[in-house]
C-alpha cells in the first residue's frame, strides 16, 4: 500500500498487512496439546490487541517492525499462560531411568503446577474427576497475584483515577468519597451526577482488570 505523508492511517487501511504479518510467524506456535485453542484463536487475540494500540503506532515511521514485535510478544505470552508456566520444568524428566519421586525438582512440580498442567491439556470427561476434580488447588498465591495486577492497573489508569481506584477497592471509602475527590457534582437527591460517574468508574476499573487478566500472566503460585 502506497502511503501518503502526512494520513492518519486507520487500522482497516493495513488490515492486509497485519494479517500477512501475523501468517508469517505462526511458526512459532506450536502449542498442538491445547485443542481447544488454535492459531485462529491467537489471531484474533493479536488483531484485537493491536487495534487496541493502534494510536501508538508513529505513522512517520514503519508499520511492519512495530506489529512485528507486538505479535512476537503476543504468541509468546500465549504459549506461556498456555502450556510454559506449567510443564515440567526438569530436564531429565523424560529419560527413561529418570526417578522423579526422588527428584525434587519434578516433586516440586508435582505439588504446585502439575494439576494446572492438566487442566490446560484436555481429558476424558471419564478421567476428569480422577485426574484434576479431587487434587487439591495448590496454584494461587493471592497476595503475588494481586500485586500484579495493582502494578498493571497503576500503569494504564490516569493518576486520579488510580487514586480512585485505590480508595474504592483498598481503603473503603464510599462512592461519596471517591465522587467529592474526583470533582462531581452531587446532587442532594443523590441520584445521577457524581453516584452515576462513579458507577462508571468502577465499569472502566472493572473492564481494564479483564483485559490486564486476558493479557498478562497475573495469576500464579507465587514460586520463583
Amino acid at each position: 500500500m502506497k502511503r501518503k505523508k502526512g494520513s492518519n492511517y486507520t487500522y482497516e487501511d493495513f488490515s492486509e498487512v497485519i494479517d500477512l504479518a501475523i501468517k508469517k510467524q505462526q511458526y512459532k506456535w506450536r502449542l498442538n496439546a491445547v485443542r481447544w485453542f488454535d492459531f485462529e484463536d491467537v489471531e484474533q487475540i493479536i488483531k484485537v490487541h493491536i487495534a487496541k494500540k493502534w494510536d501508538m503506532w508513529d505513522q512517520e515511521r514503519p508499520l511492519e517492525p512495530w506489529i512485528g514485535r507486538i505479535i512476537s510478544n503476543q504468541i509468546r505470552n500465549l504459549v506461556r499462560n498456555h502450556y510454559g508456566n506449567y510443564v515440567n520444568p526438569c530436564p531429565n524428566y523424560q529419560e527413561p531411568d529418570h526417578d522423579s519421586s526422588t527428584c525434587p525438582i519434578c516433586q516440586k512440580w508435582e505439588k504446585s503446577k502439575k494439576a494446572g498442567l492438566e487442566l490446560k491439556i484436555p481429558l476424558s470427561t471419564e478421567d476428569f474427576i480422577k485426574e484434576v476434580a479431587n487434587k487439591e488447588y495448590l496454584d494461587f498465591d493471592f497476595s503475588s497475584s494481586l500485586e500484579k495486577l495493582n502494578f498493571e492497573m497503576q500503569s494504564r489508569l490516569k493518576h486520579n483515577h488510580y487514586i480512585a481506584y485505590r480508595m474504592l477497592y483498598f481503603e473503603s471509602s464510599s462512592e461519596e468519597d471517591v465522587a467529592k475527590f474526583m470533582g462531581y457534582k452531587i446532587s442532594p437527591q443523590k441520584r445521577k451526577l457524581g453516584y452515576r460517574q462513579v458507577k462508571n468508574l468502577k465499569k472502566k476499573f472493572l473492564q481494564v482488570a479483564i483485559e490486564i487478566l486476558k493479557e498478562q500472566d497475573i495469576i500464579g503460585d507465587g514460586a520463583e
